[in-house]
């Protein structure tokens, strides 16, 4: 099959709206420091149904694997590396029709917290960035674990005692022998216990409709906002998710709307009868292990390069020296859509 061309555009329906399939990878609930993955990944795609499915077909024929649904880990064999350098080659079948939002899960957890305890995120990049090299690995993934603890709904214990442990390690980071310069923010943390003790509280009269840790609602919104941004309309069809509630949905509605996003709702279905979900599920899958690799050292440069142009400038990513790899622009200049 030829590679990609101007049929991307053919997915904007007849009523006027651009129909984009999205699928995301890397969801491990609330446990986003302890779980099976460290990278969340959300991919969009614009593509016809009928082209979108003569790709899969494509995929399954180069593969030519038994399986009954094929997922991003059959190209990510290193069998199949050719299908993979494919699937993301400039020439290749989605290049410039795909998009995928990052979020490191470490950061997000930091992001997330000190907005609560402090009102504000602008200072949590500076304490990430601080992190392990300021305070030493143990010290940083005990904070990491609690401030965890701390903003998840449901803990084993009882409603103080992520209270106690998160500020705990604050005060161990703060007797930290290390001359950080994020010693303000520790001290502004330190200060802000009611703040933690009164979200706790709230959270015994019944879980929130939009989890602070979930990053997938925040991402749906970001997706359809890229979609959008030259000033047209998109429905997002996605993958079904447990999370993806009536109520929620809702939420995501009247978030676009109040942020001037031009959205035109969220339809489910199951990914096996959509291959325009199923190409987005490849790219999800892909990206996450591809980013992953990448923050852990283990990159691979020629994955990494191919990845790059898929990736959304507002991915939510603290680590600087693989945003430099995986994003197009220095990461202090990025604008975050939260």
């Amino acid at each position: 099959m030829a590679g990609n061309g101007e049929d991307g555009e053919q997915a904007v329906t007849g009523g006027g709206f651009l129909e984009v399939a999205c699928d995301e990878s890397g969801s491990d609930g609330e446990n986003l420091t302890g779980g099976n993955t460290d990278v969340f990944a959300h991919a969009s795609v614009r593509l016809p149904v009928e082209t979108a499915a003569a790709y899969v077909q494509e995929i399954r024929n180069r593969i030519r694997s038994p399986a009954e649904e094929y997922k991003a880990n059959h190209l990510l064999r290193e069998k199949h590396r050719a299908v993979l350098e494919w699937l993301l080659a400039p020439a290749g079948p989605i290049h410039g029709h795909a998009k995928v939002h990052l979020i490191e899960k470490a950061y997000f957890v930091v992001d997330r917290a000190v907005d609560l305890l402090l009102g504000d995120r602008t200072e949590a990049l500076g304490l990430y960035r601080a992190g392990r090299g300021d305070f030493g690995d143990a010290l940083w993934r005990e904070f990491l674990g609690a401030a965890n603890q701390l903003l998840r709904v449901r803990n084993g214990g009882g409603p103080e005692e992520p209270v106690e442990a998160f500020f705990r390690a604050v005060k161990a980071l703060r007797g930290a022998d290390c001359r950080t310069e994020v010693a303000e923010t520790l001290d502004r943390i330190a200060a802000s216990r009611s703040r933690a003790d009164s979200y706790r509280a709230r959270l015994l009269d019944g879980p929130p409709l939009v989890p602070v840790l979930n990053p997938l609602l925040p991402a749906i919104v970001r997706t359809a906002a890229h979609w959008s941004a030259p000033g047209r309309s998109v429905r997002l069809v996605h993958d079904r998710q447990n999370m993806l509630t009536p109520e929620r949905i809702a939420w995501i509605e009247e978030t676009a709307r109040r942020a001037g996003i031009g959205f035109a709702g969220l339809r489910l279905v199951h990914s096996r009868l959509d291959p325009r979900v199923q190409v987005a599920d490849f790219l999800a899958g892909i990206a996450r292990k591809i980013a992953s690799d990448e923050l852990n050292g283990q990159g691979d440069p020629a994955l990494t390069t191919l990845l790059r142009p898929y990736v959304d400038l507002a991915s939510v990513w603290g680590d600087e020296r693989s945003w430099t790899l995986l994003g197009q622009e220095p990461v202090q200049e990025r604008s975050p859509v939260r």
